[in-house]
Formats: C-alpha cells, sequence, structure tokens
C-alpha cells in the first residue's frame, strides 16, 4: 500500500476528487494548509501599505491506495490539478506499513 500527499491549488479540490472518484478511489483527507515554492509568494497592497505574502494557500490530499493503484493515482490528480502555470502542487508518494479500519478491525487492504 502506499500513501500519495497531493499539493494542490485550492480551486482544484473538487476536480481532483472527480477524479479520483472515477477511477474508484474514494476515501481521501483534505487539509488546508499554506506553502511556497518557485512561487516565492507576491506581494499585496492593504490600506496603502506594501507587505509580502510569502505563504500562499493550498489544499494538501492524504489518499491511501493499493499498489496497483498507484499509477492511476497519481495520473488522475495531474490531469485535474494541473493548470500548467507555475504553482500547480506537488505529489508525494511514500510506503505504509500497515492499515487498520477501527470499527471493524480490517487490516490492510480490506481496510482501504
Amino acid at each position: 500500500m502506499k500513501k500519495i500527499e497531493a499539493i494542490i491549488k485550492p480551486f482544484k479540490l473538487e476536480d481532483v476528487k472527480d477524479a479520483l472518484t472515477s477511477i474508484d478511489i474514494t476515501g481521501m483527507t483534505v487539509s488546508e494548509v499554506k506553502g511556497y515554492g518557485r512561487q516565492q509568494g507576491h506581494s499585496e497592497l492593504y490600506r496603502g501599505a506594501e507587505y509580502v505574502v510569502d505563504f500562499l494557500p493550498k489544499i494538501k490530499i492524504d489518499v491511501i491506495v493499493k499498489d496497483r493503484d498507484v499509477d492511476n493515482a497519481i495520473n488522475a490528480i495531474v490531469e485535474a490539478a494541473k493548470t500548467g502555470k507555475i504553482g500547480d502542487g506537488k505529489i508525494f508518494v511514500s510506503n505504509v506499513e500497515k492499515v487498520v479500519r477501527i470499527r471493524t478491525s480490517e487490516v490492510d487492504e480490506e481496510a482501504i
């Protein structure tokens, strides 16, 4: 099993959710996060004073998938989240050693 963490632009969340649902990946955790990469933030004007916004709002999606579904899930996220502009985000994939569904005590792939 793998954990896929995707950092995306906030307005792309519904598109990514729909793309993952279309390939039968239905469970996910969504967090509002802030960060920066190559965008390096930007300047804004507030009441006549300029200030720098270093961290930009992003959405972090965590999803656990079976090993055989990793490439399909990554492709679905990329296609749904891509705008072609800087700041589209990143995807990280890591191993998951064990999953337990608390309600039923199912483990590993049955718990996904």
